[in-house]
């Protein structure tokens, strides 16, 4: 779907672990926002393995039950809202029109739209298209939506 600057998808998939792996530490919550791999693509189970860090599902419309099964995710679920650093976030792998507590500076972050959707305030794709192939925090996500190029 998305035209990413690999040669093929084994170069791709370490790409992708190495970038985790260099910005995620072993006690890292991460949430994941859906479509992790394919059911062609392997083992996830393994591949979680190789990735550090407590990892947590949301699952997204092409996550099979192979991936939804897999050993080491910390948690499993469509929704879920959370804190993190005094802000109350909304976790879904779609953006929303409206959210929960969205009239009190809730945060919708979501995945699936390849980063292709325009967001309304207070709204993030977070996916890997959306932000440089590689996992971000929260406050690196804040900081873009206020620097000078709006990103």
């Amino acid at each position: 779907m998305d035209r990413r600057p690999f040669p093929n998808m084994v170069a791709h998939d370490a790409a992708l672990i190495e970038s985790w792996n260099r910005i995620i530490g072993p006690d890292d919550d991460v949430w994941h926002l859906g479509d992790v791999m394919s059911a062609r693509a392997g083992d996830c189970s393994e591949l979680l393995s190789r990735l550090k860090g407590r990892k947590h599902l949301i699952i997204g419309n092409n996550d099979p039950g192979t991936t939804t099964t897999s050993m080491g995710w910390a948690s499993v679920q469509h929704y879920a809202e959370i804190k993190a650093d005094g802000h109350r976030l909304i976790l879904c792998h779609y953006a929303f029109r409206t959210w929960n507590q969205m009239g009190k500076k809730s945060i919708n972050l979501h995945g699936h739209s390849h980063g292709r959707l325009k967001p309304l305030p207070r709204q993030f794709d977070v996916g890997v298209d959306a932000q440089e192939l590689r996992p971000v925090t929260l406050q690196q996500i804040l900081a873009r939506k206020r620097s000078p190029e709006g990103r």
